[in-house]
């Protein structure tokens, strides 16, 4: 008797523990999803990034950037920030094809940080990755020409093992090339006007209603906000006064990948991808993006309707932890109001830009990238190790495939990269035009082909990495430089870089 009784007991007991166990499952698994649909009153008119002045010298167009500290207010009264030329964000630096450039980028803050022009081809010493340091209260100018296609690109710190908290605080901005022959004037093009720049970003806050970077519970990629923010405007809405509106999307969230779309379900042109204009444009109703990437969408709209962008649940390949990572989230991103009266502008063209395409035969080499924890291919992050030396002028194929099921995507510094297939087959549109940065889900391969043209510097590396900025600052990234054809890599030297971080 006495034994029947503890093991009613002890069965009461399990029996509890089960009951409080399957219901904290099912809270757990319950808080991991996020949505704000139709819950966002979009009453803040959307803040546009300035275009920044510049100035002729030398026959250099010269910009000027600051990075200070400051404050913004996300609808919770100042919020301590950083900034570029102000509390948060940055101008928008723009440039033609063929122009000298110069960025006198000087640091105002207590701390070293980098800008790093994420898809600009340049020299790696302009690059602005880990090794071109900017010590507080010193200032950088690096220079170079412009010479690429007409594209969406931006600018952001690199700073090795940091880069996550500078741009979370609000280091970020972008920078758009111009180019004719590689632009259609039948898209709009006026700037602020009928051609509108969307700095997404994800922000959670603490109890004092500052920015909380922390990381997410068994997510593995770092902070997730349930509070977006474009151009640093939380409930934006824009009052479009043209038939046709250009977004310009980038994702400029630490870790959060998006789905694109609109609430009523309307269709849109995507006309441009991280490196520039499609060949041809693709009308679809979603597009995802994840961190770094961009995207030009044209939007057609009705006198005097509303319509809402919203971020719709992205399918991230992550298996049963998708919800753990952000994709069962939903958020409502910008209103587009449209006046009762609205300026005409011409159909997007079927046919945009005549790309030239990489040829697989002419590929001197390839390579292998498998993604995996906080590495790849099995090596973390070295910053004097040199991990290849592609020769100037040559094509390589790099085929990147994800093996751990996390959110990963891949970035190149220097060159835009052409898809050539998806799992074998060939990619589907939204692929095909110049990227920079490519999602990978899992156990997908992808075979990315590209041309490292003009510079070369032995000493001097480039990076590739995660752009999921937790698992960039934890190591996944590595470095190559790109040397003279029979030539050979030389020697990273960091320890300089670290004693003359301030050069000028």
């Amino acid at each position: 008797m006495r034994l029947r009784r503890v093991l009613a007991i002890i069965g009461v007991v399990v029996l509890l523990l089960c009951t409080v166990c399957a219901g904290a499952g099912v809270w757990l698994w319950n808080a991991q999803v996020i949505s704000t649909a139709d819950q966002v009153d979009f009453t803040r008119p959307l803040a546009v990034p300035p275009l920044a002045p510049s100035r002729m010298e030398g026959g250099r167009r010269v910009f000027d950037l600051k990075a200070q500290a400051g404050e913004h207010d996300f609808g919770r009264g100042a919020t301590p920030t950083w900034g570029f030329n102000g509390g948060y964000l940055g101008p928008t630096l723009r440039a033609a094809r063929g122009e000298q450039v110069a960025v006198n980028v000087t640091n105002a803050l207590d701390q070293t940080t980098t800008v790093h022009w994420h898809g600009m081809h340049l020299p790696a010493e302009a690059d602005g990755g880990p090794h071109q340091l900017v010590a507080a209260g010193k200032t950088w100018s690096p220079t170079w020409k412009v010479d690429q296609p007409a594209a969406t690109l931006w600018y952001h710190p690199h700073l090795h093992g940091e880069t996550s908290e500078h741009v979370y605080r609000g280091l970020a901005g972008l920078f758009l090339v111009d180019d004719p022959a590689t632009s259609v004037d039948a898209l709009p093009h006026e700037y602020g006007v009928d051609d509108i720049p969307l700095i997404v970003q994800d922000k959670k806050f603490d109890g004092d209603g500052e920015l909380d970077d922390s990381s997410e519970f068994m997510s593995g990629v770092g902070v997730l906000g349930d509070t977006i923010a474009v151009n640093g405007t939380v409930g934006p809405y824009l009052d479009v006064t043209t038939e046709r509106v250009r977004l310009r999307l980038l994702n400029g969230s630490n870790a959060r990948s998006y789905e694109f779309g609109f609430t009523d379900g309307r269709r849109f042109a995507l006309v441009g991808t991280d490196g520039g204009l499609l060949a041809s444009a693709y009308d679809t109703d979603r597009i995802t993006l994840s961190p770094g990437e961009r995207a030009e969408i044209v939007v057609t709209v009705r006198a005097g309707e509303r319509a809402v962008l919203r971020s719709y649940p992205p399918d991230l390949g992550a298996g049963p932890f998708e919800r753990f990572v952000g994709g069962a989230d939903t958020f409502d991103v910008l209103q587009l109001r449209a006046a009762g009266t609205l300026a005409p502008r011409p159909a997007v063209p079927q046919r945009l830009v005549e790309t030239a395409r990489l040829d697989r035969k002419d590929a001197a080499q390839e390579r292998r990238f498998t993604m995996s924890g906080h590495a790849i291919n099995g090596k973390q992050m070295d910053m004097t190790r040199i991990d290849f030396a592609p020769e100037r002028g040559s094509v390589e194929i790099w085929k990147l495939v994800n093996r751990d099921g996390q959110p990963h995507n891949f970035h190149v510094h220097d060159v835009q990269f052409q898809v050539l297939t998806q799992d074998g087959a060939a990619p589907p549109p939204h692929l095909s035009g110049w990227k920079d940065t490519i999602y990978l889900p899992g156990d997908v391969t992808f075979e990315v082909i590209m041309r490292f043209s003009d510079f070369a510097d032995a000493d001097t590396p480039y990076m590739f990495h995660c752009h999921v900025l937790y698992h960039e600052d934890a190591g996944m990234m590595g470095q190559f430089v790109v040397v003279p054809p029979g030539g050979k890599p030389g020697v990273v030297d960091h320890s300089s870089h670290l004693a003359h971080a301030g050069h000028h």
